[in-house]
């Protein structure tokens, strides 16, 4: 068995097929990855940091050979693959400086007091690495999301060892990419075995039932990522599953915003929503609007380009979607944009209904279309919209646009689509994610599997981090985070004081 890449404007095969791991190389290298763990995880932050300043720097070195690469096998074009591939570098630097700066361990540090009740005795709380963690790539993000995107950059930096499950969609992209970074690791000194690549469906279910691995990130299809879960669930030892799944991404367009700047707002909506063809986990496809910026947004989806979907059976369920849809009497076809002339290309479509049939079918219309498609279910009374918001599917965003005018209702919309949504934007638009602290790129079910936590921004550390309390050890046999001293001069909080104590 072996997985060939394709170029999906010309639909043939591209580069020499990779031959598939078997469940022996599997278990290999899960073992190696648990020896590696036992090294890394006892290196200093500022260590760890370096190594991954250093993988950046490589990848960078190397970024003509890796963009062509992936520009072949996915179509996504030089412009957004070299955006991309400086956003993953970035990326494993933003968590370089967070090692650097120590305080994502969260250490806790309460004084011994005999005299309450019940007694407390000393307790030092810090963050720990869990171990080897499982990484599944995905299709639309061959760097950022994928071999050495944001679940393998956290958790390394966490301090963990990772196994990576390549994406069939591009092949060849992942094994140049493992190259660099295997080579980066070990010229940075890295243990052997701390990062490895694997390869065919059979070994991504092989790895996430190994006992070796104690975590694991999808980035995915709902029914893929839902496999997973299950499988990871019902081992004789369950291990957290961060899954990052489907999601409709709703935009509420309020009254006054669609008279005051229909235009504007349906420009943003079309470049938004044929980015990446359509092939963004933040795709704004459903769209809540008054009935008068219709023909706006109609002519904005007109005007704009599809391209070469990443594969064809994405390509293939993006036209019956849109095939079914265009025979459906539940909604109607209002636009359809250009597309070039090539082999797996997906045209953007824009269908319309009334909240009224949206509502009484809601279950079949909320199924997320993953291409440059979307819906706009118009309204007349705003109230209407935000009393069926929270029925809707957990979703990554939410977007409000609205005037000056309007600010008390998009407040009030705020507070419907935080119950469903990890993130809200406000005149804007989802497509395009910060590397930040305060990024939250989750939310609830079919969006992910756990809604506490962020597979992009420096929060997704905490995936691959389990509290520990010490009590009563002595200060020198402490982990440096933990002592008196303070040696790493981190921000912890003592006795309930956060400070540099």
């Amino acid at each position: 068995m072996s997985v060939q890449g394709y170029n999906p404007r010309t639909g043939k095969p591209y580069g020499e097929p990779v031959e598939a791991t078997s469940d022996t190389e599997v278990d290999q290298l899960c073992e190696a990855a648990a020896r590696s763990f036992r090294v890394w995880s006892g290196w200093l932050d500022a260590d760890r940091a370096t190594v991954l300043d250093l993988v950046a720097d490589r990848l960078d070195d190397e970024s003509v050979l890796l963009i062509d690469t992936a520009d072949a096998e996915t179509a996504l074009g030089i412009p957004r693959l070299t955006t991309e591939l400086k956003r993953t570098t970035n990326q494993l630097r933003l968590f370089a400086d967070v090692l650097r700066e120590g305080s994502y361990v969260e250490a806790m540090l309460d004084s011994p007091s005999p005299d309450i009740i019940p007694p407390r005795p000393d307790l030092r709380r810090v963050l720990r690495p869990l171990g080897v963690v499982a990484v599944y790539s995905a299709s639309n993000f061959p760097f950022a999301l994928s071999t050495v995107g944001s679940d393998t950059a956290s958790a390394l930096a966490a301090g963990c060892a990772v196994v990576v499950k390549a994406h069939s969609a591009h092949p060849n992209t992942t094994r140049e990419t493992g190259r660099v970074v295997s080579a980066a690791l070990a010229e940075g000194g890295a243990p052997d075995g701390l990062f490895a690549v694997i390869y065919g469906t059979q070994s991504g279910v092989r790895l996430v039932q190994h006992p070796h691995v104690k975590a694991a990130g999808f980035t995915g299809s709902i029914g893929g990522g839902r496999a997973l879960y299950d499988l990871a669930n019902s081992r004789p030892d369950p291990i957290p599953f961060y899954g990052e799944l489907g999601s409709v991404n709703p935009t509420v367009i309020l009254p006054d915003a669609a008279a005051d700047r229909p235009e504007e707002i349906a420009k943003g909506f079309a470049q938004s929503v044929t980015m990446g063809v359509g092939q963004f986990c933040t795709n704004p496809g459903l769209v809540f609007a008054p009935p008068s910026i219709v023909v706006a947004l109609a002519g904005a989806v007109k005007q704009a380009t599809g391209g070469a979907m990443l594969n064809e059976r994405m390509c293939d369920s993006y036209r019956s979607t849109v095939d079914a849809m265009s025979n459906s009497d539940l909604v109607e076809l209002v636009a359809t944009g250009a597309a070039p002339d090539e082999a797996w290309v997906g045209a953007p479509n824009l269908f319309r209904t009334s909240l009224d049939v949206f509502e009484s079918n809601l279950e079949k219309l909320t199924e997320e279309n993953f291409g440059p498609a979307g819906l706009v279910v118009t309204y007349d009374d705003p109230a209407a919209v935000l009393a069926l918001i929270p029925r809707l599917p957990g979703t990554l965003t939410g977007t409000v646009h609205a005037s000056d005018s309007e600010h008390e209702l998009a407040s009030r919309t705020a507070v419907e689509l935080q119950k469903i949504a990890g993130r809200l934007i406000y005149n804007g638009w989802p497509t395009g994610i910060a590397l930040a602290w305060a990024m939250q790129h989750g939310g609830p079910w079919p969006a992910t599997t756990n809604t506490s936590h962020t597979s992009i921004g420096v929060p997704g550390i905490y995936r691959w981090l389990a509290p520990v309390t010490y009590q009563t050890w002595p200060d020198a046999l402490l982990p440096p985070e933990l002592q008196d001293a303070n040696p790493l001069g981190i921000t912890r909080r003592r006795d309930g004081v956060l400070d540099k104590h």
